[in-house]
């Protein structure tokens, strides 16, 4: 079994780690272009095209399923993809958590990229998923961009400025860049109010890989043997994982597979 993951930069991370820990003997392809990140100001054509070739590269290594592990390609090229590679290669989006936040009952805030933030798309899927819940966009400028170079001073920067937008009562937050999900017990550390129920935050990475596996017939085997490889794809050639990945636990995670050959 091979899955693959793509994003512009190291937000794919979360969502590889999940896979790895429910299918230790998958292989993984982990494609991105951090040349290029972000792709959040891009237009969405650019957006399109970029990903695309993101995608072709790794589904040159022929595997079972593709994980868009980005909000902005989910946004924008999802329909490309599937156009260009469905249904030989199934294709997996990120959506953000927003219908599970607003089940938790509560003021629920969404913290994603400043071009994501009021975005029409967005907009739609609060109207759709929040279920009358009261919605607080938050933008985050430059927190993806601070932790995808695993830059602690900016990534507490951003994270102060965008707590410093969340209003007290919020009972839960929406991780609305897969960035976000790496450094989550800082955003949760920097929102939780002492004088309120403890803070629930909302990812997405457990429920694509757990979508991934269910789109190939596979069932979660975290007992399986731990067999697995990971080839790294940067702008289409195979690489070592970047040195920021090895400062999350997830790409430490990642690191401990056997790399390909």
């Amino acid at each position: 079994m091979k899955i693959a993951l793509m994003d512009s930069g190291l937000g794919l991370l979360a969502a590889a780690a999940v896979v790895r820990r429910l299918r230790p003997d998958a292989d993984l392809v982990l494609s991105s272009d951090p040349e290029t990140m972000p792709w959040g100001p891009r237009t969405p054509d650019d957006v399109t095209a970029r990903a695309l070739a993101v995608a072709e590269a790794a589904a040159t290594y022929a595997p079972d399923a593709l994980i868009v592990a980005c909000n902005t390609a989910s946004v924008h090229a999802l329909p490309a993809l599937r156009a260009r590679l469905e249904p030989s290669l199934p294709v997996i989006g990120t959506v953000p958590a927003i219908k599970p936040a607003a089940a938790g009952g509560g003021r629920i805030a969404i913290w994603a990229t400043p071009a994501t933030t009021g975005s029409p798309y967005q907009r739609g899927l609060i109207a759709e998923f929040a279920d009358g819940a009261a919605v607080t966009e938050v933008p985050c400028p430059g927190l993806a961009d601070a932790v995808e170079y695993a830059d602690e001073p900016a990534v507490d920067r951003a994270i102060a400025a965008a707590a410093a937008l969340t209003p007290p009562d919020v009972r839960a937050v929406v991780l609305g860049c897969t960035h976000y999900e790496l450094r989550a017990e800082r955003i949760r550390a920097a929102v939780q109010r002492a004088d309120r129920p403890p803070l629930v935050l909302h990812g997405s990475a457990g429920a694509v890989a757990a979508q991934a596996l269910r789109r190939i017939g596979a069932a979660p085997a975290p007992e399986a043997p731990a067999t697995g490889v990971v080839t790294v794809l940067l702008s289409g050639r195979e690489s070592a994982l970047p040195d920021a990945a090895l400062t999350y636990a997830e790409g430490q995670l990642l690191a401990a597979v056997t790399p390909a050959r």
